[in-house]
């Protein structure tokens, strides 16, 4: 299967199962990550932009002080795929609370 190519309800529910912390909100992978201070969060979104460039795949993304909130979806495929996956993963394996 493609990068691109939307995952099926049961396939994303298999993803989901994958991804702590993440739940769906409409048609988009969605989490909150907490941290100790600005400076943190900060630092987890520059190192998730090298992931972002590097996999050509930009997400959806929020600062407010020490919390990052990241929706991810495929604009060109209309839904969440194997792409917005690995981009969350990617971002769990980051995640230093």
């Amino acid at each position: 299967m493609s990068q691109n190519t939307r995952l099926s309800h049961s396939e994303l529910q298999t993803a989901l199962k994958e991804l702590p912390g993440w739940s769906l909100q409409g048609d988009k992978l969605h989490r909150q990550f907490q941290f100790p201070s600005f400076v943190e969060a900060f630092g987890f979104m520059a190192q998730l932009a090298l992931v972002a460039e590097n996999l050509g795949h930009h997400p959806e993304w929020f600062n407010v002080y020490n919390r990052v909130t990241i929706d991810l979806t495929t604009h060109d495929a209309g839904g969440i795929t194997a792409l917005d996956v690995t981009f969350a993963k990617k971002a769990n394996a980051l995640f230093r609370p």
